[in-house]
């Protein structure tokens, strides 16, 4: 029962989000934000989208990973949890240990579930990896909802961009539901234009 009265108050909040952000879209190009640009998701679980010099995609295989090399892709930041990256069931292969190969970095920040709920320092964490990369950067998860939810936080908490655009920006990715609340370390007040 609580549960289901969470669910609804998180469906709440993303339809008052939503009519907000369409209300006061403002183009997220006004604070140098690329625009998403959806690429060919082969080697992607769902989605492989590029912002700039930063990828946001699903799950890789390691042949996606080779591909992301080749375009000049030199840090990986992954948010699956480490029992996620454990199971040889969800993940079939060692994804730190084919990055180490392939000599690009990597950085796992898990994010989500009761052991790694959302926080305000794995945008921080996030943030660090994005500075300290010779290179250009994939974010990624499972299916790009967490990636999506870390980036809009990443947005608006770095790049000064505004949340209703930072929202915008991310539905174009797979932005999934909203719990950006953890991330953003405070609870968000959206107010529906009248």
């Amino acid at each position: 029962m609580r549960y289901q009265i969470h669910a609804r108050r998180k469906l709440l909040a993303l339809s008052a989000l939503t009519v907000f952000a369409a209300a006061t879209s403002h183009a997220a190009a006004e604070s140098s934000i690329a625009d998403p640009e959806k690429l060919d998701a082969e080697g992607f679980r769902e989605v492989l989208v590029q912002v700039g010099d930063v990828y946001i995609s699903g799950q890789p295989t390691p042949a996606g990973l080779e591909r992301l090399q080749a375009l000049g892709v030199t840090t990986v930041v992954n948010l699956r949890t480490a029992r996620e990256m454990d199971s040889r069931e969800i993940v079939p292969f060692d994804e730190a240990e084919i990055l180490a190969t392939l000599g690009m970095t990597y950085v796992h920040i898990p994010a989500g579930g009761p052991a790694t709920p959302y926080a305000p320092a794995m945008v921080e964490q996030f943030a660090t990896a994005l500075a300290a990369a010779d290179g250009k950067v994939l974010l990624h998860c499972t299916v790009a909802w967490r990636a999506s939810h870390l980036w809009t936080a990443y947005l608006t908490q770095y790049k000064d961009v505004a949340l209703a655009d930072a929202v915008a920006h991310s539905r174009q990715i797979n932005l999934g539901e909203l719990p950006l609340e953890g991330f953003l370390g405070e609870r968000l007040l959206i107010q529906t234009a009248q």
